[in-house]
């Protein structure tokens, strides 16, 4: 579900917004080793740059009942410290609503 909301976030914020999405994990190489993709804990689902100024964008995406974590929470704080536009979207309407108002 977070997946689909995630798609049209993307669709819907692409006039404001150059955005991309943030892959990340954890593997196990052949040989039983652990690699991580190399983003901080915590990074954003969609991050990117605002049309109009070019503006840092970070977009936490959550279902309806979905709750960010501590480490989630930490990240979007720092980065609106550092002049970012940064936060919670549960819809592509909370979306725009960010990156306009900020």
């Amino acid at each position: 579900m977070e997946h689909d909301i995630q798609n049209r976030i993307r669709i819907a914020v692409s006039p404001y917004c150059v955005i991309f999405r943030a892959n990340v994990g954890r593997g196990l190489t052949a040989d039983g080793r652990y690699f991580s993709t190399g983003l901080p804990v915590g990074f954003s689902d969609l991050f990117g740059v605002r049309k109009s100024d070019g503006r840092a964008v970070f977009i936490e995406v959550k279902t309806e009942r979905g709750r960010a974590s501590e480490k989630q929470k930490h990240f979007l704080e720092q980065m609106r410290k550092f002049g970012a536009i940064a936060g919670i979207a549960r819809s592509p309407e909370e979306a725009i609503k960010l990156i306009q108002e900020e």
